[in-house]
C-alpha cells in the first residue's frame, strides 16, 4: 500500500500519538494515507475510537515487537 506520510509517535504517551496524527491528517487532502508507528499501548483503543467517530478510515493495524502500526486514509 503506497503511504503518503509517515509520523513516528515511538517514545510518547497518551495523548501525544492521537494528537500528533490529528494534526499530520489536517495537512493531508482526503484520500491520502499515514503511517503511524507508536510506543504506547493506550494508541490501540486511542485510534480505534478516534477513526469510528470521524471521516477517517483505519485501514490497517498490526503491532510487533511492543509497538503499534496505523494505516489511516484521510476521509
Amino acid at each position: 500500500m503506497e503511504v503518503d506520510q509517515f509520523l513516528d509517535t515511538r517514545g510518547l504517551n497518551c495523548p501525544l500519538p492521537l494528537l500528533k496524527t490529528k494534526q499530520a491528517l489536517n495537512k493531508l487532502t482526503t484520500g491520502q494515507v499515514l503511517k503511524v508507528v507508536a510506543t504506547d499501548a493506550g494508541s490501540v483503543r486511542d485510534f480505534k475510537a478516534f477513526t469510528d467517530r470521524s471521516d477517517h478510515e483505519l485501514l490497517e493495524m498490526f503491532s510487533a515487537d511492543a509497538e503499534y502500526t496505523y494505516l489511516i486514509r484521510r476521509g
